[in-house]
């Protein structure tokens, strides 16, 4: 099971996160200030970067550290957090 499944504190961000996003579309439909606009979609972009560091620590935290793995499971699991971190980094 997902380590991420049902956690409040992240339902929480996202939906931070939400609203966001629902603010910055409706400065847009409204022809707020471009400078208003530019600071909403800062802020949002901040959100989610905040998250997705919070997600990749987890990832690390819950899947990457276990003691117990073989060394070709660690390489396996080292892998497949390069390539979340890449996929984050485009």
């Amino acid at each position: 099971m997902s380590h991420v499944t049902n956690d409040r504190r992240l339902l929480s961000r996202i939906r931070r996160i939400k609203g966001q996003i629902e603010s910055l579309e409706h400065a847009v439909a409204e022809g707020r200030d471009c400078y208003e606009v530019l600071q909403q979609t800062s802020a949002a972009r901040g959100a989610l970067s905040g998250l997705m560091a919070e997600l990749i620590e987890n990832h690390i935290r819950f899947h990457t550290l276990e003691t117990k793995s073989s060394a070709r499971d660690k390489n396996r699991k080292v892998a497949e957090l390069m390539t979340v971190i890449r996929s984050y980094l485009r």
